[in-house]
């Protein structure tokens, strides 16, 4: 019998090393962590256990990114409650409660779920999240309690940030005091849900930064958030809950949204060839990403110089205080609301939308319906859609004075801002004389444009039938130059090939009648050809004249006049080429062959 006992004892021993040998991401009732030991996500993406940050002596129990080399931890149990040693426990009761355990087996952390549990664990998901279920529940809408509703001051892919309205859960982020102290510091990010909700960055209780309202695409302050292959962002707003999340679009990416120390929100990409976190976007950009920097009815351009400046209709509430670049009392209308007697609206355009925790809103009315709705309301300053995408949609209306507009590069939004009836009216009369000056100069220079084209019709028309005319009239001349002529007369195309166009190597020389070429004709016959210079006075008939009259003339020493050509003011004598004779009583002793 006691063989059969120890037998058993030593079955049950066995199982439960195999059980705890198998399951290393999950810890049941009775089981626990000490200092140094761990649990890890079945991926091997997250791992938890305790801690000492930085050279801190205090033992925390956190979780942690497992692949990656540089220590980040993500969330943090006992922040507020250090251990001061490494004798801390973590263990699962069997009321299903995670608990911390000091030296002195005092509680020090409770996950204190408000749930009865049969067979509670706890687990460590592959997305980060420790859970505390039943058993083998795996419906999240069972567990007892999880992580991912305790954030710290990272925001993980999956992670809601905003609230539970039925049951009050607030998710929001706090971030460390410092990078050895994970306790909380006055810096909280969290989604408002005053009017209609947007992330407010506080210290303390002042607000220093806010996201602007979701659009539908994205966070009205955040114009670079738009749908990617590695990020997808979603806004959830129903009766139930009003939160922010994001999801990765590859496992291969790691991503973090991180409150840090020093109040800024930064999102951080783990980049392998670096080993390091490398920034990937930030929520406090600039000057004008301070709350109401400018005061209000003012926007903010940090490409602008002073950035500060009114909205058109209003002029700076303390003048002296706008000079001396002090902003913060904003600016005041030009002139005053009439309710009674009717007021309008001015379009602002490209802008972060104005603080919204002083807002109502309707997703049924399309924006014709909003303005309507405004306009009935003497305490509505403004108006806009809720909803910008797929051509927009819903109505936002604004109660009160409008601060910390920003005006932005890409991805703004428009508004429209209650003005005074008289105020529109200025603004139209001035549009209206702008027109009608911009109309007058357009159409008086369309109109001399037309004048200047027809002239230019006109004129190279008249252009082109004097050119007709001369052409015609040339070659009427030429004609009867031909026919007076007894030679030959010479195509100018076929004396410009066989002169190679009057090439510098078929110069033979030049006198004060005009240049000599040697020519090649088709058939191969040299010949010299006199082109008479157009500075020449002799006039058509003297040149007839003279080719008539040597032709005629016949000589041992002149070379043969072969015949002639006339091409408009061109006029040329085609000699036979005879590269030995010359007329020596004109010319001397030269050699050189003579052409008349």
């Amino acid at each position: 019998m006691d063989a059969f006992v120890k037998f058993v004892v030593l079955l049950f021993y066995v199982i439960s090393i195999l059980r705890i040998s198998t399951a290393v991401d999950t810890i049941t009732a009775n089981q626990h962590i000490k200092d140094g030991e761990t649990i890890v996500s079945a991926g091997g993406s997250f791992e938890l256990g305790f801690f000492h940050p930085g050279n801190s002596k205090n033992g925390y129990l956190g979780i942690w990114y497992k692949k990656v080399s540089v220590p980040t931890v993500v969330w943090v149990a006992n922040r507020e409650i250090p251990l001061p040693d490494s004798s801390g426990v973590l263990q699962v009761t069997d009321q299903g409660t995670l608990v911390i355990l000091s030296g002195t087996n005092s509680i020090i952390w409770s996950s204190n779920a408000s749930r009865s549990a049969q067979n509670p664990s706890a687990q460590l998901l592959e997305s980060g999240n420790l859970v505390l279920r039943n058993g083998n529940d795996d419906d999240p809408e069972n567990f007892l309690w999880q992580s991912f509703d305790c954030p710290c001051n990272t925001l993980l892919p999956g992670m809601k940030l905003g609230r539970n309205t039925v049951t009050g859960l607030d998710r929001y982020l706090s971030s460390w005091k410092s990078t050895d102290d994970p306790s909380k510091s006055n810096f909280t990010y969290a989604l408002d849900p005053s009017g209609y909700p947007q992330l407010l960055l506080r210290n303390d209780s002042a607000v220093i930064f806010r996201s602007g309202p979701w659009n539908g695409l994205r966070f009205s302050g955040f114009p670079e958030l738009r749908p990617n292959k590695v990020f997808n962002y979603s806004f959830v707003f129903n009766e139930r809950e009003m939160h922010f999340t994001y999801e990765l679009g590859s496992s291969s990416v790691l991503s973090r949204l991180v409150l840090n120390p020093n109040g800024n929100v930064q999102r951080f990409i783990w980049v392998d060839g670096t080993n390091s976190w490398n920034v990937y976007s930030t929520a406090y950009k600039d000057d004008c990403d301070s709350f109401a920097v400018c005061g209000a009815y003012s926007t903010c351009n940090i490409y602008r110089s002073p950035r500060c400046g009114c909205i058109k209709g209003f002029v700076p509430k303390f003048p002296d205080q706008w000079d001396r670049v002090d902003w913060s009392n904003g600016c005041v209308r030009s002139t005053s609301l009439d309710c009674q007697k009717g007021d309008g609206f001015a379009k602002v355009s490209g802008v972060k939308l104005p603080d919204t925790r002083n807002t109502s809103f309707n997703a049924s009315m399309n924006l014709e319906e909003c303005a309507s709705m405004c306009l009935r309301d003497c305490s509505c300053t403004a108006y806009t859609n809720s909803n910008i995408s797929g051509g927009g949609s819903g109505c936002l209306l604004w109660f009160g004075d409008l601060v910390d507009i920003k005006e932005l590069a890409e991805n703004g939004q428009d508004f429209y801002i209650r003005m005074a009836a008289s105020e529109l009216d200025a603004s139209s009369k001035v549009k209206k004389r702008r027109w009608v000056l911009v109309s007058t100069v357009s159409i008086a220079g369309m109109i001399l444009l037309g004048l200047a084209a027809t002239l230019y019709v006109l004129r190279k028309k008249r252009l082109k039938r004097k050119v007709k005319t001369e052409q015609s009239s040339g070659s009427a001349k030429t004609n009867e130059r031909q026919e007076d002529i007894e030679l030959p007369l010479f195509d100018f195309d076929t004396i410009l090939n066989a002169t190679n166009e009057f090439s510098r190597n078929n110069k033979l020389g030049e006198g004060g009648f005009g240049p000599v070429y040697k020519g090649i004709l088709q058939d191969g016959k040299e010949i010299a050809v006199k082109r008479l210079s157009k500075d020449s006075v002799q006039g058509l008939d003297e040149f007839k004249n003279e080719v008539i009259y040597i032709s005629k003339l016949q000589h041992r020493n002149l070379v043969k006049l072969l015949g002639c050509c006339i091409h408009k003011e061109e006029k040329m004598l085609i000699y036979e080429y005879m590269s030995n004779k010359s007329l020596d009583f004109i010319f001397g002793l030269s050699q050189k062959p003579q052409y008349i």
